[in-house]
């Protein structure tokens, strides 16, 4: 069986870190699917999904390591061919990936304990995302 939700967030512009934890959660216990996996996946090229202890600590360091793979301020040619400025976003989404797939036994995310679902905006301005969740399995 597989059961499909979308799920809406509103981002700030430049970093933003969502703990997306328990609305995906949630789509699995309502799935009324047993055992299998959930995939989250986010349509768009400057947004990623990971896992991080969602601390504030790991969510500042996580921004500084991006901040000097990619620096924001640096030339990318994607600012010359599309006159914009959010050529790093591009590059960080890349890095993080678009989408995660997690295993749930019993309607249970089978996270580690302080392992959290997270959605981390890139873009240079804000956005409002639809992420896609689709929960499979028996």
């Amino acid at each position: 069986m597989i059961v499909t939700h979308t799920l809406q967030l509103s981002t700030r512009a430049g970093y933003d870190a969502q703990d997306i934890t328990e609305p995906i959660a949630r789509a699995v216990r309502e799935s009324n699917i047993a055992n299998g996996i959930v995939t989250i996946f986010c349509p768009g090229s400057t947004g990623g999904i990971t896992t991080i202890e969602f601390e504030d600590g790991v969510v500042h360091d996580l921004r500084q390591v991006l901040d000097e793979i990619t620096p924001p301020d640096r030339d990318y040619r994607h600012h010359l061919r599309w006159r914009d400025d959010n050529g790093h976003s591009h590059i960080r989404a890349a890095l993080i990936g678009a989408s995660l797939t997690v295993p749930f036994v019993n309607r249970i995310l089978t996270l580690g304990t302080w392992q959290q679902i997270v959605f981390l905006e890139f873009d240079s301005r804000a956005r409002t995302r639809k992420l896609i969740v689709q929960v499979m399995g028996e």
